[in-house]
C-alpha cells in the first residue's frame, strides 16, 4: 500500500541520486551494490544467533532498499533507462527477496512450511505485477501488501525481534512476520490477478 507514496519518496532520495551521478555510479552498478547488500542482510539473518547480527541485517536491508530505489531514478535522470537495466533490476529484486526471506527461514525463525508459503506468496505477488505489463495492462503495484510494505514490516519486526527475542505463542516476532507474508502475499497475488483479468 506504500507504493502510492512513490513520488514523495522520490523527493527524499533526490540528494542521493545527485551524489551517485557525481560519483559516476551507473544504474547497473547501483543495482549490483544493492543486491550485494541484500545478500549480506540475508546471511546476517541466517547468522543472527550472534550478538547484534539482527541490527546489521536491518542496516544492510535498508541500504539495499535505498539503492534499489536510487538506481532507477539515476537511470531516468541521465537518460539511460532501458530494457536491459529494467531486466537486471527485476532479477536482482527477486533474488534479494529470496536471500532475505531464506535467511530468516534458515535462521530458525519459523517452520519450513511457513517459510515456503511466505516465499511463494512474495514471488507470486511480484510476478503478477510484472505479468500485468507482459499482457499489455501495464505494470501494476496494487494490492494489500507490496514490496515497500514488506520492507517496512521486515525492518520494524527485525528491530523488535532484536529487542525481544523470546517466542510469542511458539514463534519469535520474525517468524510471525513470515506467517503474515504467507497470508497477505498470496492474497495480494490474487488481488492483482483479479485486477488484470478484469482489465483484459
Amino acid at each position: 500500500m506504500l507504493d502510492r507514496y512513490r513520488h514523495e519518496f522520490g523527493r527524499f532520495i533526490e540528494p542521493i541520486v545527485e551524489l551517485s551521478i557525481r560519483l559516476g555510479l551507473t544504474p547497473n552498478t547501483l543495482s549490483t551494490i544493492s543486491f550485494i547488500f541484500a545478500v549480506a542482510s540475508g546471511l546476517l539473518f541466517y547468522l543472527s544467533k550472534y550478538p547484534n547480527s539482527l541490527i546489521f541485517a536491518a542496516i544492510f536491508m535498508v541500504l539495499s532498499s535505498l539503492l534499489d530505489a536510487v538506481d532507477g531514478a539515476v537511470a531516468r535522470k541521465i537518460d539511460q533507462a532501458n530494457a536491459r537495466g529494467d531486466l537486471l533490476d527485476h532479477v536482482f529484486d527477486r533474488y534479494a527477496d529470496l536471500f532475505i526471506l531464506c535467511g530468516i527461514l534458515f535462521g530458525g525463525y519459523a517452520p519450513a512450511w511457513i517459510g515456503v508459503l511466505a516465499i511463494t506468496g512474495v514471488i507470486l505477488t511480484s510476478y503478477m505485477g510484472t505479468q500485468a505489463q507482459a499482457v499489455g495492462v501495464g505494470r501494476y503495484y496494487g494490492g494489500i501488501l507490496g514490496r515497500a510494505d514488506r520492507l517496512i514490516l521486515l525492518l520494524g519486526t527485525t528491530i523488535l525481534n532484536w529487542a525481544y527475542p523470546d517466542a510469542i505463542y511458539g514463534l519469535p516476532i520474525l517468524g510471525w512476520v513470515l506467517v503474515l507474508f504467507a497470508i497477505t502475499g498470496h492474497f495480494t497475488a490474487i488481488q492483482r490477478f483479479v485486477f488484470i483479468w478484469r482489465r483484459l
